[in-house]
């Protein structure tokens, strides 16, 4: 159910069975502390949308690999930031060439925590400017409150953490490195705090949490609860109708 293996002549098709849906992942190329790739987070983004769309029938769109990478700095090599005003625009002509297509519900599926912002943004523009197209911004971290108490167990503010560092070790081996994952974890230290700090100021090796603690089974279990939550997130999505059916553009007659 990948869109960009699927012809012009089989989307339209693949759209009608899915009551007019696509799943459009998000995600980011930034330092993940030293035992993590670079490309965590469009990885998970990738790999449960992936699953996702096969168990909903729902067609994936190309996943965006960059993300409002900002507050990561440049202390660390590896990130690659978009600004936020740039993420937005993308995601708004993406949502745009996708209405044309057929699309008439987006699920942005978001595994990068600061790209929420910019992704409400481009969620406001395309509603209004597409009266009858429904758009959803969904954050992989909080899908459910199961899979939110994993991904906060070890911190509020948490980065390549235990769950993270478990997801990528069991579901993505190759850009984890078991031998490089810090003794010495990292604490939160954004707690009570007014402003929002750039993680150069938060953290001393751009982890924030407990990587230690990661076990294989718990990200093979995690996952597993991510592709269950999410599927069902969407599922309801497919049917979901606006509770009136009255146009963005008509004022209320006098």
């Amino acid at each position: 159910m990948k869109w960009a293996v699927r012809t012009w002549s089989e989307l339209p098709r693949d759209l009608a069975k899915a009551c007019r849906a696509a799943i459009l992942p998000v995600g980011a190329t930034e330092q993940h502390g030293p035992h993590l790739g670079t490309g965590m987070d469009f990885v998970i983004a990738e790999k449960l949308c992936s699953e996702v769309a096969k168990r909903t029938g729902v067609p994936m769109l190309p996943t965006l690999p960059y993300g409002c990478s900002l507050g990561h700095s440049r202390r660390w090599p590896g990130t690659i930031a978009l600004q936020p005003i740039t993420l937005i625009t993308v995601v708004k002509e993406i949502g745009d060439w996708a209405y044309h297509s057929g699309v008439r519900r987006l699920f942005i599926v978001n595994s990068h925590v600061t790209n929420a912002a910019p992704l409400r943004c481009a969620l406001e523009m395309l509603r209004a400017e597409h009266d009858d197209m429904m758009v959803a911004v969904i954050n992989t971290a909080t899908i459910s409150e199961r899979v939110r108490t994993e991904h906060f167990s070890d911190a509020q503010d948490w980065h390549a953490n235990a769950a993270e560092t478990a997801l990528m070790l069991a579901e993505a081996p190759e850009i984890a490195r078991s031998d490089l994952i810090p003794t010495s974890d990292d604490p939160d230290r954004t707690e009570g705090l007014v402003f929002a700090h750039p993680v150069n100021r938060t953290s001393k090796n751009g982890v924030t949490g407990a990587p230690s603690r990661a076990r294989i089974e718990d990200g093979r279990e995690l996952f597993a609860w991510m592709v269950e939550d999410l599927s069902a997130l969407i599922e309801k999505g497919k049917l979901e109708r606006p509770a009136l059916e009255q146009s963005y553009f008509d004022p209320v007659e006098q």
